[in-house]
């Protein structure tokens, strides 16, 4: 809830935010724009058409990736169209649409149970606030954060995957040695509340397409020079490299400023 006093309404959240500055907001601001320009079309890639839809796809896509999970999710919505559905079968006729994700035997089980809540507790709904959605089976925060921003366009938490991590801690939005629930804080703490959803696309596209886990595309990508540590040192030792190539060809003292950079 927004109030005079708490312009970003975060006071309903369960846990403190850390503190940032000034200088670490307009920076996270920069991040975000230049992020936008790129990416400004950033969409969830998780195929669905309701929020149920959407819940099992994400329960699914844990330790999975999009395209593994949408692959097997057309099958699975066609054999079981609404909650009540996924009740009247059973787990392990729920598995034989899932056998290609990992762990799908106890996707499934949390599928069913998950869905049997929601028609027993919720007259088939998904629910539109984070408590009530983590206590349905195989939902915690990321999960839910993923349908109430995707499903309802509720902003009550910052989605961080493998890919939302690593981009962070490499731009500089989180300490290194930052848990996952430590990154969303601070990624809540720098970025405005209307934004987190959305932000949470291009951060994952950025992470996808150029931050990669292996074979990153830092030192070649205009955002990550500006922005990501990693970029800055692939450039730094690049320099180094190429002064040290020049040293050897001319046989002369370095000039003053390779010098420098060679001792940064």
């Amino acid at each position: 809830m927004r109030t005079p006093d708490n312009p970003r309404g975060l006071r309903d959240l369960p846990f403190r935010v850390p503190e940032v500055t000034r200088a670490q907001k307009d920076r996270a601001r920069r991040i975000a724009k230049a992020l936008e320009e790129r990416y400004p079309d950033a969409y969830c890639e998780l195929d669905f058409t309701t929020p149920h839809e959407l819940l099992n796809a994400t329960i699914l896509s844990a330790q999975a990736t999009d395209v593994g999970v949408n692959k097997a999710t057309p099958g699975l919505f066609k054999a079981f169209p609404t909650p009540e559905d996924y009740v009247a079968a059973t787990p392990a006729e729920i598995e034989k649409y899932v056998k290609s994700i990992g762990l799908y035997r106890n996707k499934a089980k949390a599928i069913h149970a998950a869905m049997t809540r929601l028609v027993e507790e919720y007259d088939g709904q998904v629910p539109q606030t984070m408590d009530e959605l983590l206590t349905l089976r195989g939902v915690a925060r990321k999960t839910a954060s993923v349908v109430l921003g995707n499903a309802y366009g509720i902003n009550d938490g910052f989605v961080v995957d493998t890919h939302i991590e690593r981009v962070s801690k490499r731009f500089g939005l989180a300490p290194e040695d930052a848990t996952v629930p430590m990154v969303e804080r601070y990624l809540i703490a720098l970025f405005p509340r209307d934004q987190w959803c959305i932000l949470s696309h291009r951060i994952i596209f950025h992470g996808r397409q150029v931050c990669k886990a292996r074979g990153g595309l830092c030192a070649e990508d205009d955002i990550c020079r500006r922005f990501c540590s990693n970029a800055k040192a692939d450039a730094a030792a690049a320099k180094k490299s190429k002064g040290k190539r020049a040293r050897r060809d001319s046989n002369a003292e370095p000039l003053a400023s390779e010098a420098s950079a060679l001792s940064s």
